[in-house]
């Protein structure tokens, strides 16, 4: 039981608990009395220290067993944040039944205490009380956030024996959830098909576990099956409508964001401030500056995260000047810049190269003490790095902590853009040495410096590093390593890499131009057919690259067929493609049309 003083609470008590208890010594447990109690629990508690006042007289009352009440003195002790208090409470209380057990589990479960809520639940089974579709809710929940997936799994089986998934779509809903947060989106949408009645809490759920896992197409699909079906408890609420404006910034997808944002202005959800955060961050992703200014001009509680988003859309942008302007209106407003909006301005100095204003601002960082965390550090030596200050960059690299695996690949990836190709080869091995997991951008660095060193031994051990530590997915690592191969004249791992990687336009161009660079200019040609088949769209490198390789063969009809495909796609022209051009009608011996189009041109 709770140690609790009575004369020290008595003396505190209200003049109206003091007459009760002092002024009726004959006190009985009449109905009316119980009524007072509840009445007294349910509107007067405003403090600890009244609800210890109120429990010291329940007690003395004779109701502290009394499972109702005992249940609403638990539950005030939790919205205190004294679960422990709860507990205390709960264990003299004789006979409990699912009530009270849920009593306790929300307890523990509303403040965060998500072990202990298992805890009680384990208890509760061992006494052979049965959950209820109260109970399952908050134990899922407490599962996804301690990622118990197996736990959550056997829960699942119990509530599929005991049939609460037809009663409340609450218990459906908080699987979708768990499974989710888990990363087993599969089991997830297994679940959200069991549920009978689905309402927004359940598509809401989905919405923001396909976003979460990175499937944000499939969670935008969800929205829009959810805005079709369109009944009455399936309408999207603010936080689905987030989901669906992150699914859509993480896709780059503006139109279907503009949209969205119409639902919004239609429903009048667009005065609630998660909503208006959500836009803005959605137009700040996909890039639309002016849309996200207009956005955040109607956020009228403007936070840290207001402001960051902004400062951020005109940073990708490289609008610099426009950085300044936010960043000393945020000033004003007096909100105090964080870690992540100084980051965002040191990368908008890098991204415009104003070499003057980023100085000035890492001095105005010193002298006012802004945050100097690791991901203002981080963004310091990227920038001076990108400035080509390399000493600035080795003095920032010193101070940083050897865990600082973000710095080590920060530093690789400078000196590989700087063209100190030792050095970024030697800090790598460094790396390795010290157990330093490598980024896809210091990988692409330094088999591009292997491959300019003529290191093909080293860039090999380099593929067999990523193998081992199942990095070679990356896009960007494996067009360097095609790039590599290749112009080593390995051709046949480079077409391996190539067969069995998912592609982009600089795949194809490094694959061309490297069959290309061994004399293979038919191989070459024969692959821009098969982009071409592949509704691939070429760019100004491919077309230059097959030129080349017409010109190196003489090829006058597939110099003309590449010619006529530039005229039909509506490509610019640039000095590039036009200098090809020139080229290749020379080499094919159609020296009057080589002048003619030099002229035109």
């Amino acid at each position: 039981m709770l140690s609790l003083k009575p004369t020290h609470l008595f003396k505190h008590c209200s003049s109206l608990l003091q007459q009760r208890l002092y002024c009726s010594p004959t006190w009985s447990h009449e109905p009316n009395d119980f009524n007072y109690l509840n009445h007294l629990l349910s509107n007067q508690i405003s403090s600890l220290k009244t609800l210890l006042q109120s429990h010291a007289f329940i007690i003395t009352s004779g109701y502290s067993n009394n499972i109702f009440i005992a249940s609403k003195l638990i539950s005030l002790y939790a919205s205190f944040h004294k679960p422990s208090c709860s507990t205390e409470l709960f264990d003299e209380i004789p006979h409990r039944d699912a009530f009270l057990w849920n009593s306790i589990i929300k307890a523990h479960f509303s403040n965060g205490e998500y072990s202990r809520a298992l805890d009680f639940y384990q208890w509760m089974r061992a006494s052979e009380a049965l959950p209820n579709h109260f109970t399952i809710p908050m134990i899922v929940a407490s599962c996804a956030e301690l990622e118990s997936v197996n736990y959550g799994r056997s829960i699942h089986g119990l509530v599929s024996k005991l049939g609460l998934f037809s009663g409340s779509s609450a218990v459906g809903s908080s699987f979708v959830y768990m499974y989710s947060k888990c990363g087993v989106l599969e089991e997830a949408y297994g679940v959200f098909d069991e549920i009978l009645f689905r309402d927004v809490v359940a598509w809401t759920a989905l919405v923001i576990g396909c976003v979460q896992n990175g499937e944000s197409k499939m969670g935008l699909e969800c929205l829009c099956e959810m805005h079709r079906i369109g009944g009455d408890g399936e309408r999207p609420n603010f936080r689905t409508l987030e989901g669906g404006f992150q699914a859509c910034g993480n896709l780059g997808a503006l139109l279907e964001g503009r949209c969205l944002h119409g639902l919004v202005v239609k429903t009048g959800m667009d005065y609630s401030q998660v909503v208006q955060s959500s836009l803005l961050s959605m137009y700040s992703k996909c890039g639309n500056p002016e849309e996200a200014h207009r956005s955040f001009c109607e956020v009228l509680d403007k936070d840290i995260i207001s402001w960051t988003s902004m400062i951020s859309a005109y940073s990708r942008m490289g609008w610099a000047t426009e950085c300044i302007g936010m960043f000393w209106e945020m000033l004003v407003s007096g909100i105090y810049p964080d870690g992540i909006v100084i980051s965002c301005m040191l990368s908008s100095f890098s991204n415009s190269m104003r070499v003057f204003e980023a100085k000035a601002f890492h001095g105005l960082i010193i002298r006012r003490h802004y945050t100097l965390d690791q991901m203002v550090q981080n963004a310091l030596l990227s920038m001076y790095c990108k400035f080509g200050f390399l000493k600035l960059a080795e003095k920032f690299f010193g101070r940083v902590n050897e865990q600082n695996f973000e710095a080590w690949n920060l530093m690789v990836s400078g000196y590989g853009k700087i063209g100190l190709i030792m050095k970024c080869i030697g800090l790598f091995r460094e790396m390795q040495c010290l157990g330093i997991e490598s980024d896809s951008n210091s990988l692409v660095s330094v088999i591009s410096s292997c491959s300019q060193l003529g290191a093909t031994h080293l860039a090999r051990s380099i593929h067999c590093y990523m193998i081992k530590n199942l990095m070679d997915e990356n896009v960007s690592v494996n067009n360097s390593l095609i790039d590599m191969y290749g112009k080593s004249g390995n051709l046949t791992i480079a077409r391996r890499i190539f067969c069995r990687i998912p592609r982009d336009i600089v795949t194809w161009n490094t694959l061309i131009s490297s069959y290309a660079h061994c004399g293979h200019f038919a191989e070459a040609l024969s692959l821009y057919d098969k982009m071409v088949l592949e509704d691939l769209k070429p760019n100004s490198a491919t077309l230059v690259t097959v030129l080349s390789a017409c010109s190196h063969l003489a090829s006058l009809e597939e110099g003309e067929k590449v010619h006529n495909y530039i005229n039909g796609g509506k490509f610019e022209f640039n000095l590039s493609i036009a200098t090809a051009l020139i080229d290749m009608y020379a080499k094919c011996g159609q020296l009057e049309k080589s002048r003619d189009f030099q002229f035109n041109a």
